[in-house]
């Protein structure tokens, strides 16, 4: 998206341009590199990045794996990186030069994360480091001096829906349920759950298809919303975004909350894993919602 002047976007998160960035690196603000293996952050990193690995936002509640922290633990992990809940953060990831596994999830998945527990002023660099290397800027090695600081977590329930607030609302008609995986898993023909398919009601938007070929860069707004619309997703409606495990759904909560502006959008954060572990609940198989 062409916004090189200025951040983009409505609310508490933002995105911003790698020119922009570079032109604003004297910000007071942290800079989270969610990159997906540290030996990525060892190999390159925008200057002043502090490492944050994504994957501990998350550990097994009652056996069900990947649930969010508990409010405490993600207070002592953001305080301990020097974030507090005015700080802005810009957060970035990349491909990553190590093992080149990154999906470009981490960017969104962190975001989602922060303001999920009450932080206020949230950046993504829209294409990552992928694209602020590719056009030549600066990169470094060196680890940044951190103090750390205190976040008060304060969990915004407004965010996201439990198990049974999702069973309350996902068939109402003023509500789309979006399934952000890939089409094969979203007709059953992959995947790796006890039962593959996808949730009665739900329609398939990949996430990946409102990017560009770099998983971090968005497609034009304008874009995004014809493509949201054909599914059904109209900013009149509850916008529920599902996925696997609830992190392909940050990815679309960030884009229709604060890129695209609509006003209801929650993430079901159990997802496909949770609604799969209840024996009774059916899954649809094909391409129908139903």
């Amino acid at each position: 998206m062409k916004t090189d002047d200025r951040p983009f976007g409505e609310g508490k998160q933002k995105w911003v341009s790698t020119e922009w960035l570079e032109n604003n690196m004297d910000k007071d603000w942290v800079i989270m590199d969610t990159q997906p293996d540290v030996h990525d952050y060892f190999m390159a990193h925008i200057p002043g990045a502090v490492y944050f690995a994504q994957k501990l936002m998350r550990a097994p509640k009652n056996g069900l794996p990947a649930k969010m922290i508990p409010p405490k633990q993600a207070s002592y992990l953001f305080g301990r990186i020097g974030i507090d809940n005015d700080t802005p953060v810009l957060i970035y990831t990349a491909k990553g030069g190590f093992r080149e596994w990154g999906d470009g999830l981490e960017q969104c998945f962190m975001a989602y994360n922060l303001m999920r527990y009450n932080h206020s002023e949230v950046y993504l660099l829209d294409g990552g480091l992928d694209k602020w290397m590719d056009e030549g800027r600066e990169t470094s090695q060196e680890f940044p001096e951190v103090e750390e600081k205190e976040f008060t977590p304060d969990v915004q329930k407004d965010m996201f829906l439990t198990y049974d607030q999702f069973l309350d609302v996902k068939d109402h008609d003023d509500t789309c349920l979006l399934d952000a995986r890939p089409l094969s898993m979203y007709t059953g023909e992959s995947g790796p759950w006890i039962k593959n398919g996808h949730i009665p009601g739900a329609v398939n938007l990949p996430w990946s298809s409102l990017m560009q070929s770099n998983p971090k860069l968005l497609k034009p707004a304008e874009k995004i919303k014809k493509m949201a619309e054909v599914v059904g997703a109209t900013k009149d409606k509850l916008i529920i975004c599902s996925c696997g495990t609830g992190r392909e759904a940050t990815n679309e909560y960030t884009i229709f909350k604060h890129l695209l502006g609509y006003p209801k959008v929650k993430v079901y954060e159990g997802s496909f894993t949770e609604w799969t572990s209840y024996p009774d609940n059916q899954v649809v198989k094909g391409k129908e919602p139903r």
